[in-house]
């Protein structure tokens, strides 16, 4: 797996650890809701993380934008499904998200490096 996808993973993993380790009810609540938002519902996963993903790269969460990229890439969203969305993102967000979708289809392709391994 690519370096930038393992180390996202591995700081990610380790602070959610060390976060949920406090044991404070609100953030605790705030992790299972952002979980449970994210299951099969009327929408489908697909578009959920879809959904996500433009809401983050809007919102310019690098880390948000990662984390539904990497679900996008193991649901099995395709690259012209998730380059499309963040099209939107970029149209609805302006031109100062272009930083932001440079790293996305950075991210993207380290992804899918993962497939050739």
């Amino acid at each position: 797996m690519s370096d930038i996808v393992n180390e996202f993973n591995g700081y990610r993993s380790k602070m959610n650890e060390k976060i949920l380790a406090d044991n404070n009810k609100v953030i605790k609540r705030i992790f299972n809701l952002d979980t449970n938002a994210y299951q099969e519902g009327a929408l489908d996963v697909k578009t959920k993380e879809l959904l996500g993903l433009v809401a983050s790269t809007v919102l310019r969460c690098d880390d948000c934008i990662k984390y539904h990229l990497e679900t996008s890439h193991k649901v099995g969203l395709k690259k012209e499904e998730v380059v499309e969305a963040l099209s939107i993102a970029t149209l609805v967000g302006g031109t100062i998200v272009i930083p932001h979708l440079r790293r996305a289809y950075e991210f993207w392709d380290a992804l899918e490096e993962t497939d050739s391994l």
